[in-house]
């Protein structure tokens, strides 16, 4: 674990990006009956081997890191996306070829919309400052440059009653509900809400993601209505 120094940001809960993994990977493995077989159980036979052993080194709040544990939550993150991509593709190909399943297409649409949202959310806060330990371990001096800036981030110049929640007097850094709510605003405005994207791969994951989101709410979810009547 590295030399905190003068930080004083707690470290992050574990569970709240747990119940998210175990969330998209139930969504996952409930699509209805009849799509996309084979790809959803090893998807989360995979996602079930990498998720334990990191409960088990941060059963609580995120202290510690190994290379092993950072690249099993990248890879576990990039494995949720990857997959739901790909799923999007399969989804829309079904929608081509079976005109009698709507209703069926029309709750998988939404539920690849959700997993989206979430896919993304864990992608963003694995990468950004080097992840959910190094945010609350590093000094910030050290910690690795950010990919997204959050309000908090430039509020120490405003009234005091802000300022006190800022990133420079607080050291407050972001958390997975932080992420989570930039995910889901990304997806829905298909554009940066109160958080602005600094690195190219955080311009590139976005675009990807809304890509994905207005493929399925402009194209998926419209076609799986029309086919309900």
């Amino acid at each position: 674990m590295a030399d905190r120094g003068e930080r004083t940001a707690r470290p992050e809960h574990r569970w709240p990006p747990v119940v998210a993994v175990v969330v998209a990977m139930a969504l996952y493995t409930f699509l209805p009956s009849g799509l996309f077989e084979v790809q959803r159980y090893v998807v989360v036979g995979i996602g079930v081997v990498l998720l334990i052993p990191l409960i088990v080194l941060n059963p609580h709040r995120y202290t510690k890191e190994t290379r092993f544990s950072r690249l099993s939550e990248v890879g576990l993150a990039l494995l949720i996306v990857v997959a739901n991509q790909l799923t999007l593709v399969l989804l829309i190909i079904q929608l081509v070829h079976k005109s009698n399943q709507g209703g069926a297409l029309l709750l998988a649409s939404l539920q690849v919309w959700v997993t989206n949202v979430i896919a993304f959310a864990l992608l963003f806060w694995c990468l950004d400052r080097g992840g959910p330990v190094a945010r609350t371990t590093q000094p910030r001096a050290k910690m690795r440059r950010a990919d997204f800036r959050f309000p908090q981030d430039e509020d120490a110049d405003t009234v005091a009653e802000v300022a006190k929640g800022s990133s420079e007097k607080s050291d407050w850094v972001p958390t997975f509900i932080d992420y989570l709510y930039f995910s889901l605003s990304n997806s829905m405005a298909f554009s940066p809400t109160d958080t602005m994207p600094l690195t190219t791969r955080a311009k590139s994951l976005m675009a990807i993601e809304s890509f994905a989101g207005f493929v399925m709410l402009a194209l998926v979810i419209a076609r799986a209505v029309g086919q309900i009547g």
